[in-house]
């Protein structure tokens, strides 16, 4: 590898999600009130894997995010999986979110996705900041545009 190649992870690390990761989801769903959300969110991000540091690549960084995240793609066998990562750990929770909604999934169930509906189903809307909006907007596009490129 040439000191100008870009990392990339190995096809094996792109795997479903685990029964603990979707069963956090279902509890962010559940929860009562903000604060429950809120505290489950961030558990949600501790159960998802870091990435090594040297993936933590300029060129995978999603634009549009206050703090930093990174996505990385896979297809296989026409479904599509991601690994993502953040700085922030709401952030990550919340990755964490729109991987539970799009992790193994077809590119036109990926492109019938819509966050806003989402996240008004787990209680979310109007509770997170317009820039933490953004951001998980810009997550959300990136994971559908590489569902769209790699069709």
């Amino acid at each position: 590898m040439t000191n100008n190649a870009i990392p990339q992870p190995a096809s094996s690390l792109f795997t479903p999600l685990s029964e603990d990761v979707l069963n956090s989801a279902k509890l962010i769903e559940q929860a009562n009130n903000w604060q429950e959300k809120y505290r489950q969110i961030m558990l949600l991000g501790k159960k998802l894997p870091n990435l090594a540091d040297e993936l933590r690549h300029e060129c995978a960084q999603v634009k549009g995010c206050e703090s930093q995240a990174w996505l990385y793609h896979c297809q296989i066998d026409g479904q599509h999986f991601y690994l993502a990562d953040s700085d922030a750990r709401i952030v990550k929770g919340l990755i964490g979110l729109l991987l539970v909604a799009t992790q193994g999934r077809t590119s036109s169930e990926i492109a019938q996705f819509d966050i806003a509906v989402y996240f008004e189903n787990l209680g979310l809307n109007g509770q997170l900041s317009p820039s933490r909006t953004n951001g998980l907007h810009a997550l959300a596009q990136a994971i559908a545009r590489y569902a769209t490129e790699t069709n």
